[in-house]
């Protein structure tokens, strides 16, 4: 059955950018800390992220996201999962001749719900990543949420965009997989539906 699950490099402090994200420094001030794994990866995080990248049919993410990390060298003419369906949650949508890859990026302006029934269906049976924080957000706040996978980074940022900033609660979770890599640990949870 395709579940919605969240799938962020973090550092120890709960930050998954830096301060001063923009398109020319997309993970921010000093956050590229936070993807040196990918640069220098290894054959643990590198099955890992084929397993995760192979069970992703969707993707929905904030058009913040889109906008520091698409063009000008950003995902190339792809998304974070290369041709898969993206569905980016907006209030303004770009005009279409401004869109790098029209064939990926579809822009969805009547909420989360939305953005995760579209992406649900253009998955099949596979699963729907969400990027970034505002979009992990208002997944998890929706109770639409059913994993968070954390590439946890040893290292304290001090401060940037949180994962969790925005959660309207407690939300019990379930660890359900750990891996500790040379770089980087791996921790995967369900998140708990209350009745």
């Amino acid at each position: 059955m395709s579940k919605v699950i969240s799938g962020m490099s973090m550092s120890l402090d709960g930050f998954i950018t830096a301060p001063d994200d923009t398109r020319e420094n997309p993970l921010g001030v000093g956050g590229r800390r936070l993807h040196q794994w990918l640069l220098d990866i290894n054959d643990t995080d590198a099955k890992v992220l084929d397993d995760m990248r192979q069970s992703i049919g969707a993707v929905v993410m904030g058009r913040h996201s889109y906008d520091v990390c698409e063009g000008d060298g950003g995902w190339g003419d792809g998304g974070p999962v290369g041709k898969t369906p993206c569905f980016v949650l907006t209030h303004r949508p770009p005009d279409p001749k401004d869109v790098v890859a029209p064939d990926v990026f579809t822009f969805v302006t009547d909420g989360i719900e939305s953005a995760i029934a579209r992406a649900k269906a253009a998955a099949g049976a596979k699963d729907v990543g969400v990027h970034g924080a505002t979009a992990a957000q208002q997944a998890l706040n929706a109770e639409l949420l059913d994993g968070i996978h954390i590439m946890l980074v040893p290292v304290l940022l001090g401060s940037g965009k949180r994962l969790f900033d925005h959660v309207g609660g407690p939300v019990e979770l379930r660890r359900t997989w750990t891996v500790a890599s040379e770089d980087i640990t791996h921790l995967r949870f369900d998140v708990v539906k209350q009745p």
